[in-house]
């Protein structure tokens, strides 16, 4: 039986999917959120589709087996190899990541869109539909970044080092002349202010966490979820990896002063202390 005074289970690789919460944060304020994020595996985009579907299943399991009342896939990767799966598992709303394809198309006026993401996402079914409902008469140009991720999670989001590799994959979209840019990884956002650098005012770029945090709002609605009640929500982490380290980054990328707990793998599944 789920209860409306659950929290919201999310789960990432690391830290991409506070980018998603930030906006949970905004649009739900009352909610409580329990975030966990399976650092010492990532980054997923260098990882088999079987691997990263062993992984969120057994992170999900115990984000439900911690009285969660709706789980958000905060991950593009995670998301295209697993979240069928996970809906055909799980009896409980599961709301998950694709590229924002569609208001990229809408919104561009050369009708040339380009798409960043990992190479799980862009080969995945998920992505392959998206182009067909949606990419009709549009030139698509998708780029895997398999650096892009590493980067935010080692708090470069900015610097020569970090503007040389986004104009590497930038820069060839930039010259077939796209007027959108789609961020496929929920890291992608926190690179925001130096993609715009590397690709100026002419490119819209399509930020798919509003929308997201939007749809698990509604999915709320739908079920009846909604927290009745009326306070500030709680908030609260569990890595796999240093969270010392992780809450450091938490406090950088979206402020506030995140309380993390440590958490770890047992013979495939995971284990940790309940929060105080």
């Amino acid at each position: 039986m789920l209860k409306a005074t659950g929290p919201i289970g999310f789960f990432d690789s690391g830290v991409g999917g506070l980018s998603v919460l930030r906006e949970v944060y905004h649009q739900l304020p009352y909610e409580d959120t329990l975030y966990f994020a399976d650092s010492i595996h990532c980054p997923y985009g260098y990882r088999t589709e079987e691997e990263i579907r062993g992984y969120v299943e057994q992170a999900v399991a115990w984000l439900i087996g911690q009285g969660s009342k709706i789980i958000v896939v905060a991950c593009n990767t995670a998301s295209a190899a697993s979240l069928s799966y996970l809906r055909a598992v799980f009896d409980l709303p599961i709301v998950g990541m694709e590229p924002a394809l569609k208001p990229a198309v809408e919104c561009s006026q050369a009708h040339k869109v380009g798409v960043i993401a990992t190479e799980i996402t862009l080969k995945g079914q998920l992505f392959a539909g998206l182009l067909e409902r949606f990419a009709q008469g549009t030139e698509v140009y998708a780029q895997a970044c398999p650096h892009l991720a590493p980067l935010v999670e080692a708090g470069k989001l900015e610097g020569p080092e970090t503007e040389e590799v986004l104009r590497g994959y930038l820069e060839p979209m930039l010259a077939a002349g796209i007027d959108a840019l789609v961020l496929g990884c929920t890291h992608y956002p926190f690179l925001r202010p130096a993609i715009e650098q590397v690709v100026g005012p002419g490119v819209r770029i399509i930020d798919p966490s509003p929308a997201v945090a939007g749809q698990t709002g509604r999915v709320l609605t739908r079920q009846g979820l909604h927290t009745p009640l009326r306070r500030s929500g709680r908030h609260i982490f569990y890595t796999t990896g240093d969270s010392l380290a992780y809450e450091q980054m938490v406090r950088r990328l979206i402020g506030g002063q995140p309380q993390v707990c440590p958490a770890h793998w047992e013979r495939g599944e995971v284990v940790a202390p309940p929060a105080e």
